[in-house]
């Protein structure tokens, strides 16, 4: 544990940014109060980023020059130097909020407690911004003392905030977690636009992050720690259970006019209590021991086709050379396979059916995919024959086993080119489907089952299913699911639903009847 702490805590540059905090409480003569943000600055955020980022030399050198900077800026923050400083500063947190960036991109949006240490290390860098015009000087529309306010509130209640609940999130997995994990991402910015656009939205944001903040401290209970980590967690968010309680107060006061906290009160003991009890004790209890992440990075084959299918070659029976490879196929009705395995002999009429609440976006949508005449489909539900043809892919272009691709079109217009392959990961084999885009592949790994005699392909269950992004050698998960059914209605003639959701919501179905020519 000791050794861990030393690490985490007081590795040399750490101990650079302990040894600053102490010069700037002593000699600065900066007002006392500055120095809550001055710590989490110099050692509580650079604690907590270097848990979660691997630096190298490189990353080392600009937090040491942050560093210097902050310090600086309490000796020089009336001279033009000052500008210049925090300019160090805001490019130091925009640096950390890249590497936010490049760790999404490598995974995209699974694991949402890796979601949330993302989101922190991002909202680090608004908080640098803030600082910077606190600095600067610049007219927020604020007074000086709230702009300061604000900077310090992204520095601990969204960067280490975000970055504690994701590693929470490692040792902890349950829907009350998500639903917490996703309050309390969105808090920051809600109370933000409350304070600037309505006192009532501000209230609002701080009732709903009450209830975020105390079901969290109610999981950590839940939740096998080591036992002093898990110790020094609970006092952590416990505090953040008293803390906030001022919070609403405030906001209760600037609301009704009668003023029970004053900003000083909130800066000595709200501050003061989030610094020591919730950022100091809580780095402290993430020091101990750093729950490693369970993502491991993606394997499954790619395609390597961008934009437009510009070979195309002879043609070919089927989607899939054999659906056995699938599924049991002894339970399912015989024409359900022969679709699959001889997909030219079939004809398609289709109908899509927006939801009302996604329709202005397809509307959008459709000034793209016209032109790129890729997931062109039609904004009327009525039924439109759709046409289909299967070509051969060359596999050294695609980079996969034996692709093929389905092209479809519905009065002349490409609406789907989408080239099919398959992979086997841990016993089971999925369909890897490719839609190529300009510069990019959207790629569906879909796992197949069946059940009561229909044919299941859906991307939610576990494993390697799910919709990806594959840009450049960044490959991410998508907030996208999709899942068809395909039903025998007799020898020749099948139905299937195709339905879509973005971040659960469903936005689109597409119903099929599919019947041999």
């Amino acid at each position: 544990m000791l050794a861990n702490l030393h690490k985490n805590l007081f590795s040399p540059i750490l101990l650079i940014g302990w040894l600053l905090t102490v010069i700037c409480y002593f000699f600065s003569k900066q007002p006392d109060y500055l120095i809550l943000l001055t710590f989490a600055q110099l050692v509580l955020v650079p604690a907590m980023v270097k848990m979660v980022v691997l630096f190298n030399k490189a990353g080392h050198t600009i937090m040491l020059m942050m560093m210097f900077a902050v310090t600086l800026l309490h000796w020089f923050v009336d001279s033009k130097l000052a500008i210049y400083l925090a300019i160090v500063y805001v490019l130091y947190t925009g640096f950390i909020a890249l590497q936010g960036v490049i760790r999404f991109l490598h995974r995209g949006f699974t694991h949402i407690s890796e979601l949330a240490i993302d989101i922190g290390l991002v909202y680090l860098f608004i908080g640098g911004l803030w600082f910077f015009a606190y600095i600067a000087e610049i007219d927020t529309g604020f007074s000086p003392l709230i702009t300061w306010l604000t900077a310090i509130h992204f520095h601990y209640s969204a960067c280490l905030l975000a970055i504690s609940i994701g590693l929470f999130g490692r040792l902890h997995n349950s829907k009350w977690y998500k639903a917490v994990v996703t309050l309390l991402l969105a808090g920051p910015l809600l109370v933000a636009l409350g304070i600037t656009f309505s006192t009532i939205i501000e209230i609002l944001s701080v009732v709903f992050y009450i209830f975020a903040i105390y079901c969290l401290f109610m999981l950590s209970w839940k939740t096998k720690f080591p036992k002093k980590q898990g110790l020094l967690l609970r006092i952590s968010y416990g505090a953040l259970c008293i803390t906030i309680l001022w919070s609403l107060l405030y906001a209760f006061g600037n609301l009704t006019g009668i003023i029970l906290v004053t900003i000083p009160n909130m800066l000595a003991f709200h501050g003061l209590m989030n610094c020591l009890l919730f950022g100091l004790v809580g780095v402290v209890a993430w020091g101990i021991e750093v729950p490693p992440s369970s993502h491991q990075p993606f394997t499954f084959p790619v395609s390597q086709i961008r934009g437009k299918l510009q070979t195309i070659g002879e043609p070919h029976t089927g989607l899939v050379d054999a659906l056995q490879d699938f599924v049991d196929t002894q339970k399912l009705p015989p024409v359900i396979p022969h679709f699959y395995e001889h997909t030219n002999e079939y004809r398609l009429n289709a109908s899509v059916q927006w939801q009302l609440w996604f329709k202005p976006f397809a509307l959008l949508y459709q000034g793209i995919s016209r032109p790129m005449q890729q997931l062109n489909l039609p904004f009327s539900k009525k039924w439109v024959s759709m046409d289909g043809v299967i070509v051969k892919v060359d596999e050294q272009l695609d980079g996969r086993h034996t692709p093929r691709a389905w092209i479809r079109k519905i009065a002349g217009q490409t609406t789907f080119v989408a080239i099919y392959s398959q992979h086997t990961t841990a016993q089971t084999t999925y369909m890897n489907i490719a839609l190529p885009l300009p510069f990019s592949t959207m790629i569906g790994i879909l796992h197949v089952y069946e059940k009561d005699g229909e044919l299941h392909i859906t991307s939610s269950q576990t494993g390697d299913a799910g919709i990806y992004l594959a840009l450049r050698h960044f490959v991410w998960r998508l907030p996208l699911n999709e899942h068809f059914i395909i039903t025998a209605k007799n020898s020749t003639t099948l139905t299937a639903v195709h339905t879509m959701r973005i971040f659960g919501l469903p936005f689109l179905r597409i119903d099929y009847e599919i019947e041999r020519k």
